[in-house]
């Protein structure tokens, strides 16, 4: 080009990447552009919009770029300006729809002054104004406001809110209004022409929280929503759009948008991918609710929205819950079926749909409430209370844990088994007390479950006699604190209860006894209050625990001659004999050690061996030593076991294992 180039020395350019000396294009390159103002270049466009060469470009101008290119190359090699050629992998910008090569070009555009806008901004959220949830986030909000730089507003799409701005072709003037202008503002010319341009999208979004109640008109909606209470997004974008809302709520309406921002989850694949369409990691929402249903796809983005955690997709997830929701469903069957047998004996559905279901209250048959009922009613209320407090802080996983794990665990596998032969009672008081607890219970379980998974609850809560033509659940209460519900001495007697219930399925699962096998257990407690307790509810601890009848003693029990559960309260023994053949059960322990020896073998040497340790990666070493200290475990009860029975019989150990570390 002829044109004289000056030399300058920059801390930007990288000495130790070829030559150490680079070419400067400021009107090119945004890094560049940096330089360019700093030292006072001149900033020389070479292109057309349409990727020509400009006039700048002398006798290159008209040329495509990537022809231009080429001619450069020639004509340095004619004049001996090359050195030489070098193949070089460089970050070029491509279109993600098109892939076309983006050219960086130095052009005229809108830009808006930020910091006047931010400082205000940043104050309402240090005030506890706006607060953002989850909190660390905050952080992140302030070093973007408090770094902020003007923000061009311009761009040049085919759609979108124009720019504001009249050019005049006479004096080159621009008039900026609200209104179409008729004439120029500066030398009242007619000739003029709006600006091409349009606001960029967060510009336009940033306007959202008030121009769509009716501004800049004072309509009755903007007085009524604005401020909204919650703002519930994603929090890839807090700058572009909430800070930007923020920012235009406080400057247009002098008030902020929102009170609270929740900054919620992202949804990934099983490779830790964001979902993309383009880049085709996304996964289809609707075909997974028609293979799994909407509801089990709720609860498993609900369980898995851990504040400040991505959630990881899975299918395995979505049938977990899936399973949940079949759960509910078939608890529901039950009771409905159950139910067609009560009313078969003259009952009816009146009777059930007493006054004390619809408020909520528990029903007492003869002036009294049963252990069981108490219990689920105080568990109720704790777990209302549970998930209120998480739904108020945002912890839409801690809800989802709770309210699973209470219909799941207290009210499927306790409460109705617990309850099952009171709803068949032949005395007529006692079945209906137990029905109408029963519909209490699960009528506020499906409201605690309702937010979580809206279609089944609303199916079966049409069903529940004492719901015969309500309109919808979503139009009902939510359930709030019920404190005259919980009974402290209900759920320490019943935990007890559930302990000894448990410690007998622990120990028949370890004999390897038949499920369906009732057998004898002795139960042992210095208390005499654990002993009454055990003997008021002896029917179902029978019952739940596939005992044949219950032992009582004041001595705790000895290990030897059975199978034993020891606690601080109580002991609980299984005898072997009667229990199981003891011969055929020493025979396969001793087969079952021998090979658990062998495996422990296997594992110790595995981990002893430095080479493999110093290949294998961390996860799988630390894996093998908790699989070996769970084996360690297992072979150390199962030893314990063989020698009583062996003591048993009069027999030694022989099993010739070696000792476990």
């Amino acid at each position: 080009m002829n044109r004289e180039i000056p030399i300058i020395a920059d801390r930007y350019v990288d000495r130790e990447f070829g030559t150490g000396v680079v070419k400067v294009t400021p009107a090119h390159d945004p890094n560049d552009f940096e330089v360019g103002r700093r030292h006072n270049l001149p900033e020389i466009d070479v292109m057309t919009d349409d990727g020509h060469m400009s006039a700048a470009a002398g006798k290159y101008a008209g040329l495509d770029r990537f022809e231009a290119r080429r001619r450069v190359v020639e004509d340095l090699q004619a004049q001996g300006l090359l050195d030489r050629v070098v193949n070089y992998t460089h970050a070029v910008g491509t279109c993600d729809r098109c892939k076309t090569i983006i050219e960086p070009r130095a052009s005229t555009q809108w830009f808006a002054r930020m910091k006047p806008l931010a400082e205000p901004a940043i104050v309402v959220v240090e005030r506890g104004e706006i607060e953002i949830i989850p909190e660390n986030w905050r952080a992140v909000y302030f070093e973007w406001l408090r770094n902020i730089r003007d923000w061009c507003i311009s761009r040049q799409l085919w759609w979108g809110h124009r720019i504001p701005a009249w050019h005049c072709r006479d004096c080159a003037g621009i008039t900026v209004a609200r209104e179409s202008p008729s004439k120029c503002a500066k030398c009242g010319s007619t000739k003029i022409e709006q600006d091409s341009d349009v606001l960029d999208t967060w510009f336009s979004s940033a306007l959202w929280p008030f121009s769509t109640l009716g501004w800049p008109d004072q309509t009755e909606d903007l007085r009524v929503y604005y401020p909204t209470s919650l703002l519930i997004t994603g929090y890839e974008i807090l700058f572009f759009w909430v800070a930007r809302m923020i920012m235009m709520g406080l400057r247009f309406m002098g008030k902020v948008p929102f009170r609270k921002v929740y900054l919620h989850s992202i949804v990934r694949n099983a490779e830790g991918q964001k979902m993309s369409k383009s880049k085709g990691t996304g996964i289809d929402p609707v075909a997974l609710n028609q293979q799994y249903g909407t509801d089990a796809m709720r609860f498993t983005l609900a369980i898995l929205a851990a504040p400040g955690t991505d959630i990881i997709w899975s299918e395995e997830r979505i049938q977990s819950y899936r399973a949940f929701a079949n759960k509910i469903w078939n608890a529901a069957r039950f009771l409905f079926v159950n139910l067609d047998k009560f009313e078969g004996t003259g009952a009816t559905i009146e009777e059930l749909a007493a006054p004390e279901v619809r408020a909520d209250a528990p029903y007492r048959a003869r002036g009294a409430l049963g252990l069981v009922d108490r219990w689920i009613f105080s568990r109720a209320a704790r777990v209302t209370e549970q998930i209120n407090e998480a739904l108020g802080n945002f912890r839409f996983h801690e809800a989802a844990h709770v309210v699973y794990h209470f219909f799941w665990g207290d009210f499927c596998d306790w409460y109705i088994e617990w309850v099952k032969p009171q709803l068949g009672s032949a005395n007529r008081e006692v079945a209906i007390a137990a029905w109408r607890n029963l519909f209490s219970i699960f009528e506020a379980a499906l409201r605690l479950l309702h937010p979580f998974m809206p279609f089944i609850t609303e199916e079966l809560w049409h069903q529940l006699p004492q719901r015969a033509g309500a309109k919808s659940i979503a139009l009902e209460r939510f359930p709030g604190e019920r404190a005259d519900w919980i009974d402290e001495s209900a759920e320490s007697q019943m935990a007890l209860l559930q302990e000894i219930i448990v410690a007998a399925r622990n120990i028949r699962a370890e004999m390897k006894l038949d499920p369906r096998r009732k057998v004898a257990a002795e139960f042992a407690a210095p208390d005499i209050n654990v002993r009454e307790l055990v003997r008021q509810n002896l029917d179902p601890v029978l019952r739940l625990a596939t005992l044949s009848a219950l032992h009582f003693s004041s001595e705790r029990l000895a290990p030897a001659g059975g199978a034993v559960r020891s606690t601080a309260q109580f002991d609980l023994r299984i005898a072997h004999e009667g229990a199981v053949d003891v011969r055929a059960e020493v025979a396969r322990l001793r087969k079952e050690k021998e090979k658990l020896a062998r495996d422990l073998e296997s594992k110790q040497n595995r981990l002893a061996d430095q080479a493999f340790r110093s290949r294998a990666p961390e996860e799988i070493v630390r894996g093998l030593e908790t699989t070996l200290q769970a084996r360690q475990v297992e072979y150390q009860k199962l030893a314990e076991r063989l020698a009583q029975l062996e003591n048993q019989m009069g027999g030694a150990s022989d099993s010739g294992a070696p000792a476990t570390p």
